[in-house]
C-alpha cells in the first residue's frame, strides 16, 4: 500500500516558523482560511455514500453489557435522530465477531460528534470507524479506528461478501 503525500497541494507554501505562542508549548500557526474539510469530506470519500460507519460492539453473552448496549443504542436514536441508526444484533453478523449496532455520519461534523460522544459514553462497548472510500476491504481493515477494545475481523468473510456483491 502506497500513501499520498499528506503536503500535496503545499509543496509551494511558505515554510512555517518554530515560534512558540505565550504559552510556550504550542507553535504559531499563521491565521488563513478554514479548512473545507469542516464542511465536505475529502477525496478519496465516495460521495455516493455516507462518511462514516461506526458498529458499536457488544457481548451478547454477556447480559450486563447486552443490557447496556441497548440502553446506548436506544440513547443513540433519541440523542442523534438525524444519523441512520441500524437495528440491534444480538448475534454476530456479516465480518463482525460480536453482537453491534452500525450508525452512519454524513457529514465531518457529525462525524466528530459523534466520536467524541462515544469515547465517554460508551461504556463497556467497543466500537469500530471506518470510511466509506469506495474501497470496503481497505476501509475495514487499513483505514479503521478503534474506540476501546480493538476485535480481530473476519476478513476472509469479508472478502467473500465483497466478491458476491461485485457480481
Amino acid at each position: 500500500m502506497s500513501w499520498k503525500s499528506p503536503l500535496v497541494g503545499y509543496e509551494n507554501a511558505e515554510p512555517l516558523s518554530d515560534t512558540f505562542n505565550a504559552d510556550g508549548k504550542s507553535l504559531f500557526n499563521p491565521p488563513g482560511p478554514k479548512s473545507s474539510v469542516y464542511e465536505k469530506f475529502p477525496e478519496p470519500f465516495d460521495p455516493s455514500n455516507n462518511g462514516f460507519d461506526f458498529h458499536i460492539y457488544h457481548m451478547q453473552n454477556d447480559a450486563e453489557q447486552a443490557k447496556f448496549a441497548k440502553e446506548l443504542h436506544e440513547r443513540i436514536r433519541r440523542e442523534f435522530p438525524e444519523l441512520r441508526i441500524y437495528r440491534f444484533w444480538d448475534k454476530p453478523v456479516g465480518p463482525h465477531p460480536v453482537a453491534m449496532f452500525e450508525v452512519n455520519t454524513f457529514t465531518p461534523h457529525q462525524t466528530g460528534v459523534l466520536f467524541s460522544w462515544l469515547v465517554v459514553n460508551r461504556g463497556p462497548c467497543s466500537v469500530l470507524v471506518h470510511p466509506n472510500t469506495g474501497d470496503p476491504y481497505r476501509d475495514h481493515t487499513e483505514l479503521v479506528t478503534w474506540i476501546g477494545k480493538s476485535w480481530p475481523l473476519n476478513t476472509d468473510l469479508l472478502k467473500t461478501l465483497l466478491a458476491k456483491r461485485a457480481k
